[in-house]
């Protein structure tokens, strides 16, 4: 069972990148997905979801508006579309399906 997500590094204030998460060992499909992150010196917080058919999708008030949750139950794989990004947003991002969790991709909004 594994989650890797990718695509964090570093970018500017009002800047973009996609988070993906790759998910093998499970059946992708019967899990809905969520998003976390955890920035420094502070406790892990929820970000987004999304349901399990990826219908439904739910975000903190903190992201929303900026950031996007998806999936493609085909390729196993959920995403998070980050837009105006803000130096707040630096985090290690996290996906977790159930009781399972990523290793996490840091992302960092610096100019």
């Amino acid at each position: 069972v594994q989650l890797v997500e990718s695509g964090g590094g570093l970018v500017q204030p009002g800047g973009s990148l996609r988070l993906s998460c790759a998910v093998s060992g499970f059946t992708f499909s019967s899990y809905s997905m969520s998003w976390y992150r955890q920035a420094p010196g502070k406790e892990r917080e929820w970000v987004a979801g999304i349901s399990r058919a990826g219908g439904g999708t739910n975000y903190a008030d903190s992201v929303k508006g900026r950031f996007t949750v998806s999936r493609d139950n085909a390729k196993n794989t959920a995403y998070l579309q980050m837009n105006s990004l803000k130096p707040e947003d630096t985090a290690v991002y996290y996906c977790k399906a159930g009781i399972r969790w990523g290793n996490g991709t840091l992302v960092t909004v610096s100019s």
